[in-house]
């Protein structure tokens, strides 16, 4: 009697299965669909032949879309489990008015989010068209973080000043106090420097000289790209500014005197680097490199970090609405495989984590450095904290 039972109940099985089947298929039917649009610049000089091959520490290598399509397809089965997919379309513009419009574009389609690989101007166009959370995956600029702040405006790039803090605590912890800084010839050299001496000010470092080096082919102005002439005097450590990064990378072995550089070559603070081995930061870079088919830089780690913290919020809020995945968003935390959780700062958008120091060829470091506390949260030593906020929007 025994086998006959089970032959008997195995048709129900099957039709069980079938069922199953049928209800499986229908689920998937029913996935809730999302879609991020992601922003990058037509033509983008960061990304020109000579610029890639020269791979400057902290630049890009190649285009943002690899490192969020490399997070959404690591999230694609997590995403299915949860019922829900979410899909990238990549939109080259050529203009802040173009963003603009691409933006709302975006959002009229039933776009979940906007990622912007985009200048601090055009970010804040595309801030200012919708109604979207946009997330920056590459300005730097301290403004975007305080006084032009957005309400729905975060931050996954880490800012100029973390990076400055960043080095700043790592001079402090190797007791290379006196500090001289060179400065670049733009704008953004200018406004970087400026980031620079704070720090050195606000870890009570001492500025023992600051000049401006130019590359040029003028002959009457050959000096002031003479590492020699330049790096002259007393000091422990040379911190230069150099946001084109071809003076900076001349600069290292060729001071005046043996010290170590800091700041755009020699000891550079970065969101991540291939050469990172612990928590299963090895895993992260070979994975990349398998799909994009070159190494991650720091600018494919912050994209791919977006994308999966886009997808952490759709898995947890896999049915919507749209208000509930920009909560979990805003509110959650997300793992970007350096050993600490890290999320969103309230009072400025600001992706909290830490940052790497490298000399191009291994990791040599990380900030928040040892020793260096803060009631809360160590992140929060690196960039503005709550206090020093300037950001007046609520979130």
């Amino acid at each position: 009697m025994r086998p006959a039972s089970v032959v008997h109940k195995l048709p129900a099985l099957a039709g069980g299965l079938g069922i199953l089947g049928s209800l499986g298929i229908a689920t998937l039917a029913q996935a809730a669909a999302f879609k991020v649009v992601l922003l990058q610049p037509a033509d983008d000089a960061r990304l020109e032949r000579a610029r890639v091959e020269r791979a400057y520490l902290g630049h890009p290598t190649g285009p943002a879309a690899d490192g969020v399509a490399a997070a959404l397809k690591e999230a694609k089965l997590e995403l299915e489990s949860a019922g829900a997919s979410l899909a990238l379309e990549t939109v080259p513009v050529a203009s802040a008015a173009d963003a603009k419009a691409a933006a709302q574009k975006a959002e009229k389609a039933g776009a979940l989010a906007v990622l912007t690989d985009l200048s601090a101007e055009a970010t804040l166009a595309v801030a200012d068209a919708v109604k979207l959370p946009v997330l920056n995956v590459s300005a730097a600029s301290d403004r975007l973080r305080q006084q032009d702040c957005r309400p729905r405006l975060y931050h996954v790039a880490p800012s100029e000043r973390m990076r400055a803090d960043a080095l700043a605590q790592t001079l402090v912890a190797r007791k290379w106090s006196q500090v001289l800084l060179l400065t670049g010839p733009t704008p953004a050299d200018a406004e970087r420097s400026a980031v620079a001496q704070a720090a050195i000010k606000r870890y009570g470092l001492k500025l023992s000289g600051s000049k401006p080096f130019k590359l040029s082919g003028d002959p009457r102005e050959r000096d002031l790209a003479n590492p020699l002439l330049l790096t002259q005097g007393g000091h422990d450590v040379v911190w230069v500014v150099d946001s084109d990064g071809e003076f900076a990378r001349s600069l290292p072995y060729r001071t005046a005197t043996p010290r170590p550089v800091v700041g755009d070559a020699g000891l550079v603070a970065v969101a991540w680097h291939a050469q990172f081995e612990r928590y299963g930061a090895p895993q992260v870079s070979r994975r990349f490199a398998r799909e994009a088919k070159r190494t991650i830089s720091a600018a494919d780690w912050t994209a791919w970090l977006a994308g999966k913290a886009l997808a952490a919020a759709v898995v947890a809020a896999p049915k919507g609405p749209a208000a509930a995945v920009h909560r979990a968003l805003a509110e959650g935390e997300v793992d970007g495989s350096q050993g600490v959780s890290m999320s969103f700062r309230a009072w400025d958008g600001q992706l909290r984590q830490p940052l790497l120091l490298t000399d191009g060829q291994g990791v040599i470091g990380s900030a928040p450095v040892d020793g260096i506390l803060h009631p809360k949260n160590n992140l929060d030593t690196v960039g503005a904290d709550a206090p020093e906020k300037l950001c007046k929007v609520a979130r």
